[in-house]
Order: structure tokens, then sequence, then C-alpha cells
């Protein structure tokens, strides 16, 4: 099993979550990060230090965000590696209870 970075982190992309993964396996777009799943050791150090709830352990990923079980997969190999924790984006807090985020998701790598 891996984690999973869901919607919520659209637009907001904290970075706490990288700051504490052992295994440096997240990788940061425009808008977003995402977890490698062949990377994640499962150790579940990430979660907890999200702040929109945005990663869930594969198997208990909801419903509705099940596409990005297959987001995460596709562009942890094509955004690049973040191993230290940055700012967030400047509207995070504006973003980061708004539901329904899929349409503002950027597949551009971050600084593309």
């Amino acid at each position: 099993m891996t984690f999973v970075v869901a919607e919520p982190c659209v637009n907001c992309r904290y970075t706490d979550c990288v700051e504490v993964c052992p295994v440096e396996c997240f990788y940061e777009g425009l808008n977003f990060l995402v977890i490698h799943p062949d990377e994640c050791i499962d150790c579940a150090a990430c979660e907890p230090e999200c702040p929109v709830t945005a990663i869930f352990p594969e198997d208990d990923l909801p419903a509705k965000w099940a596409e990005y079980k297959e987001i995460n997969a596709k562009f942890a190999t094509e955004w690049p590696n973040i191993t230290e924790k940055k700012g967030s984006l400047p509207d995070a807090e504006k973003w980061k209870d708004v539901q329904e985020k899929r349409k503002e998701f950027q597949e551009a790598p971050a600084g593309g």
C-alpha cells in the first residue's frame, strides 16, 4: 500500500508533509504535490502533517477522489522531486476549504 495526495491539495500545495518524509517520495507540480507509489514506504509520517487533510492511505482514499491514485502515479514520474519544506501557494488559505477543485488542477511541473 502507498499514500495518495488527493484534491484538497489543489491550489494549496502545503509542504509540511515533505519535511517529514524519510524517503523523499514527494514530487511538485505547479499547484499540487504527488507521492510516488513505488517509493512510498507506507510509514504514514506525512498524513497527520497535511493541514488540509489531502493525504490518504491508498485503501482509504475516498471514492470521489479515486482518480488521484493514477494522478499521483503519473505525475510522480514527470514532476521534479521536492525534498524540503517550502512556503505554500500565495492563495492557499483562500483555497484550503474550497470543495471540488479538480478543474483547478494543473499538469505543469513546479516552475513550469
